[in-house]
């Protein structure tokens, strides 16, 4: 399984982004918690280091960094999630791929490249699962071409471009493609890490909620194939 071409994507320039971050930098440094920084950094497996700002906090600052700033287009949104992502506290990630979830409508199939590197560049499943549900689902949703592009991410040899692909249909309900989220699950099924199997079953879980008997069905009918961390979570809620 070979990973897909990838190349760091360029920052675009921005007036809105400048503006934004110039912002960002002044008033998220002001509110850190230091005891809090270590507790979250420590809890995230040191993935990145905190400022240390409690989620509703960081909420209400981020409404105050984008008053009165109208609304980003693609190349905004690209320009302030590829410079977030340059910074090293996690809430600068935090809050670009909040910013992302928000306007997801305003990025075309182009903004792909960037949502594969945002992914990839200091992963870990609190961002990954953001962009994986609420920004990579939005967008092969407007164009469905781009679910060919899962369909190599599901092969991807990195592991959280994979759980992306695994993802990305977790809030599609009766829209699920349920062949292309059954394959993916048994192309993964013998992964031997945790994110990717509890993946698994976290995504048939969800589809669960829309045709129990189809997942139940699947699960039966993959026999061992599937991890039994899987199988548990699949059958959480259906038995």
């Amino acid at each position: 399984m070979s990973p897909s071409a990838h190349t760091a994507p360029t920052v675009p320039d921005s007036a809105w982004a400048d503006t934004v971050l110039e912002r960002l930098t002044t008033l998220y440094p002001r509110a850190a918690d230091p005891e809090r920084a270590a507790s979250a950094a420590a809890y995230m497996k040191n993935v990145a280091p905190f400022l240390g700002i409690a989620t509703p906090q960081r909420r209400a600052l981020s409404r105050t960094v984008l008053a009165d700033t109208g609304r980003p287009d693609e190349a905004d949104c690209t320009a302030i999630a590829l410079r977030c992502w340059e910074l090293p506290e996690r809430e600068y990630q935090y809050f670009a791929a909040d910013l992302l979830r928000r306007h997801v409508a305003r990025c075309s199939s182009g903004f792909l490249p960037v949502m594969r590197h945002l992914v990839s560049a200091v992963p870990w499943w609190d961002t990954v699962d953001v962009l994986a549900v609420h920004v990579a689902g939005p967008l092969v949703t407007a164009d469905p071409r781009l679910g060919r592009v899962m369909d190599r991410w599901i092969e991807d040899d990195d592991l959280w471009i994979a759980r992306t692909a695994l993802l990305h249909q977790l809030r599609y309900k009766e829209r699920t493609d349920t062949n292309r989220l059954f394959g993916y699950c048994l192309a993964r099924a013998g992964h031997p890490d945790f994110f990717i199997r509890k993946a698994i079953g976290w995504c048939l879980r969800e589809y669960a909620r829309t045709d129990p008997d189809a997942v139940r069905g699947f699960v039966d009918g993959a026999g061992d194939r599937l991890s039994p961390l899987s199988v548990r979570e699949a059958l959480k809620n259906i038995g």
